[in-house]
């Protein structure tokens, strides 16, 4: 599976590492951590993938985003639940979700209207600790997004960047 994906600054990894005493209960805790922006499926052409990828996303500038809060899924459409992750705040992300939706195939139930923006730090578990997690506050992290990743799922790494003019 390609995806479009958001690298995340240290100081959002240093802070899931912070959290991570709490979630080690949990079934499967991320250790590498980004925000899906668009899932592209796989791909016979995977250069023609990443070439498609990169006009779409040719000339789009540069976001803002902020994560203040966790938060969890307690039903996901897929796989494990429930799932703690940390609320992206970023109008500009959504729109840019809504422009790669309108070029390449929409996943069901994940994205379109369903997308959230995220950071993945936990799922399978007790809800009531991901409801415990849910209700820590946790000091606001902003930060400008000036590049976005294509991503290889199979080998879980960036394939290639595209840079979001300032």
């Amino acid at each position: 599976m390609y995806s479009v994906n958001v690298p995340v600054p240290g100081r959002v990894r240093t802070l899931a590492n912070e959290l991570y005493p709490e979630l080690v209960g949990f079934e499967t805790v991320r250790e590498d951590h980004s925000c899906l922006l668009k899932r592209l499926g796989d791909a016979d052409h995977v250069a023609q993938l990443q070439h498609r990828a990169h006009r779409a996303l040719e000339g789009t500038p540069a976001v803002e985003a902020r994560i203040a809060r966790i938060d969890y899924f307690s039903d996901p459409p897929l796989g494990s639940a429930p799932v703690v992750y940390l609320a992206v705040e970023s109008p500009g992300l959504e729109a840019i979700h809504a422009d790669l939706v309108d070029i390449f195939e929409t996943v069901d139930g994940l994205e379109g209207p369903e997308y959230v923006p995220h950071v993945t730090l936990a799922r399978g578990g007790e809800e009531s600790a991901a409801r415990r997690l849910a209700d820590r506050e946790i000091e606001p992290i902003s930060w400008t997004v000036t590049e976005l990743e294509f991503w290889d799922g199979t080998y879980k790494l960036p394939v290639s960047r595209v840079s979001l003019p300032a």
